[in-house]
Parts: structure tokens; sequence; C-alpha cells
């Protein structure tokens, strides 16, 4: 499932090539036709994210939420629009480039006040200006849940998913296991920290990258990492291998449906 950071590179993509101008919304696959037709040919006022949640205002009371889940995906290119290939359950079609989204958990039309509650259901997102990290702690801190269950928790934590909570536990030597409430107020003002400058440079670059400069492949002589998902990382999908810093084999485990991966020397009980 994506993370935060790539829904708001698309959020931020969309603004700049959609918003300011009429779009032709459509629903080739029929399952979003009722309320395409509601919103075709309407101003995109504004695109934007909280979380894994994507958000088209229209106005008046006309926002497209859409949350990717799993298979979600979006394909951009410039005008002309070719004809849809695939289950597309949006077309979005703008001066100068179209966008097909297929296969998305959600897309739907909503009001300002389903926004709002949305929203509202939603922890701190530490890519945006206005999150309040407070929230995230008073719940993080009353907990007996896992600090890796907690960081994986929308409610608790917008946009933060598999890759972001085992690096950034890496990073500062936490054991995944450890009860929110046994965490201390540093600690946890250091994963803020480090979750905000990590987005916000997966935001820039479309990647994750957590590797810090004296760890990474040019510096140690290690070959760079091969893996579809891009970035360079201390742990995720590294089980079996050697840790980067100490050597111990990186261990998995299943934790809530997902697979949590950790160094137990580098993120000692």
């Amino acid at each position: 499932m994506p993370e935060g950071h790539t829904l708001h590179r698309l959020a931020r993509l969309h603004q700049r090539r959609y918003a300011g101008e009429p779009v032709a919304v459509s629903s080739p696959q029929g399952r979003f036709a009722e309320s395409a037709a509601r919103i075709d040919g309407r101003v995109l006022r504004a695109a934007e994210a909280h979380g894994k949640h994507l958000f088209h205002e229209y106005g008046p009371d006309a926002v497209v939420h859409v949350h990717l889940g799993l298979y979600g995906k979006f394909s951009e290119a410039k005008v002309p629009a070719g004809p849809p290939i695939g289950q597309v359950r949006m077309r979005m079609v703008g001066q100068r480039y179209w966008t097909d989204l297929r296969g998305p958990n959600a897309c739907r039309l909503i009001t300002e006040d389903e926004v709002a509650a949305v929203r509202a259901r939603l922890g701190p997102d530490p890519i945006r200006g206005d999150a309040d990290p407070d929230r995230a702690w008073q719940r993080i801190s009353r907990s007996r849940t896992s600090i890796a269950t907690l960081l994986m928790d929308q409610s608790v934590l917008a946009g933060v998913g598999n890759v972001y909570r085992a690096e950034v536990l890496f990073r500062h030597g936490l054991p995944p296991l450890l009860p929110g409430r046994e965490l201390d107020s540093p600690d946890w003002q250091a994963i803020w920290t480090d979750l905000v400058r990590l987005m916000r440079l997966g935001v820039r670059t479309g990647r994750i990258d957590t590797v810090r400069p004296e760890h990474l492949p040019e510096v140690t002589g290690r070959a760079p990492r091969e893996d579809p998902h891009g970035g360079e990382v201390y742990v995720y999908r590294r089980a079996g291998q050697p840790c980067l810093i100490c050597g111990t084999e990186v261990r998995i485990q299943e934790l809530a449906g997902r697979k949590l991966y950790w160094c137990p020397t580098c993120q000692p009980a």
C-alpha cells in the first residue's frame, strides 16, 4: 500500500496540472459515473492529502475522496487522452494533461462535512504543516500496545506505513514491541522529527531513503539495494541479511497482519 508521501506527491502533481481550470471527469468503468457527471466540467479548486487519503475539491460542497488501498494507481499523460485501458474508475482530462485512476479502495464524491469527518478520524500527518504531534503522543503515552503497532494505526499517526515504521524504529534503536506507554517523551520527539524529515524527503524524491550518509553504498563499498520499492533502507525487506551497522541477521515476524523487520542487536528489548 502506498505510504503518505506518495499521496502528497499526487496531490501536488494534480494541483499543479489541474487546479484552477475546468476538468472533464468521467467513469469509463461506470462505478463512479453518477458522481462524475455531477462534477464534470467544474473547476478543480484544490488537491490535498492527509495521510493516505487524497481529496480533490471542486465545490461547492463537492470533494472527490480517493484512497488507493493495495491496488489503486493513477496514470498520467499529456492530452489528447487515448481510449481507456482496463477498469478505469475515474478519468480526469484537463487542458494539458489527463489521468486515469484504476483499482482504488475508495473513490467517492463527498461533502465538506464528510471530509472533516474523515480527517477527524486520522492522526496527525508528519508531512502537513498543521500537524500536532502532541495528539499522537497523548494516545501513545497511555497505550499498552506496541510502538510498532501504534505507528501503523492511522488514527494515531496518519501516513506512516510499513517501511517508515520499520526504519524509524531502527534509526532510533527502539525495540518494536516496546509498549507505547514505556516510550520516553524525548524518544517520541525524536521519532516525530525524523518522520517529518524522512517523509518530506520522500515527497521530493518519490522514494523512501532512510540510510544515513555514512552507511550509503558509495561510502561502505557494499552493493546498492536492488528492490522494486527503490531507496536505501536499513531493515525493511532485508530479513535474513546482515544489519548494515552491526552485521546481525535482520529478523522478521508477523505483527497485526503485517511483516515487521528489525535488528535484535541494534534494537535490544
